[in-house]
């Protein structure tokens, strides 16, 4: 594990770790933190260029599939002084049943599963004074389920899980919930016929964008009487199939 430490340091302002924050959603909502006046703290699998451009967002390099990792990460944090003022569970494996091994599978569990629970069971020192907030990112179709993606989506639907377990156990002092998005936003080589599909499925049509997920963030950071709800960001999914 790598900790590269950059930009004004989390004793200054408050910070929130965004697990999975290397790229595409997650990357754009650790910017969006920063621009808020936050310090930011993400982890990735591995370091990128573009990271040595970003002022204010700490780094660091975590292998949440295995069990030595998710352990050493734990243990690098014990040792920082935080301050936290959120944890965003971002980081995820998207992959689907065809050819999946045992070993996927397992990789999958502990990415959402097992590594959120572990660090939420140790973070109880991490906090600051004042407002806190965990933060599930799930799935709007681990709400339902889907043919071609069992395995993620059942590990995702146990994340969502823990979501009403975990504001439970924290309240009041750590307001928990979880953000369930359908389409965010396509990759490079999704296919125009692929993209038709995919929007037809929900009543507003549209691809959104990252921003709207920041948008959802900071809702439930910023309401204090919110806890143990999942925001459901489907466009409208549902709609169509009533």
């Amino acid at each position: 594990m790598i900790d590269m430490p950059r930009g004004i340091g989390p004793e200054a302002k408050p910070t929130v770790l965004i697990t999975g924050g290397a790229q595409r959603v997650g990357l754009h909502c650790a910017r969006r933190l920063v621009e808020d006046g936050f310090h930011v703290l993400v982890t990735c699998r591995w370091l990128r260029q573009d990271w040595q451009e970003e002022e204010d967002i700490e780094v660091i390099v975590a292998d949440f599939a295995s069990a030595p990792g998710i352990t050493q990460f734990i243990e690098t944090l014990a040792e920082k002084v935080l301050g936290l003022r959120a944890i965003v569970h971002n980081a995820s494996l998207w992959l689907g049943d065809d050819g999946l091994t045992a070993e996927s599978f397992q990789s999958m569990y502990m990415v959402h599963m097992q590594a959120p629970y572990l660090i939420n069971m140790a973070c109880a020192n991490w906090f600051g004074q004042g407002p806190a907030d965990i933060i599930h990112i799930t799935d709007h179709d681990a709400l339902g389920g889907s043919p071609d993606h069992v395995a993620y989506l059942a590990t995702k639907a146990g994340l969502e899980n823990m979501t009403r377990s975990f504001a439970a156990r924290f309240s009041p002092a750590i307001k928990v919930n979880s953000i369930a998005p359908a389409l965010i936003m396509f990759n490079e080589d999704d296919s125009p016929a692929f993209k038709e599909k995919i929007l037809s499925r929900s009543a507003l049509g549209i691809e959104p964008g990252p921003e709207i997920v920041y948008q959802a963030i900071r809702y439930l950071m910023d309401n204090p009487y919110v806890t143990g709800t999942c925001l459901d960001l489907n466009g409208g999914g549902m709609l169509k199939f009533a």
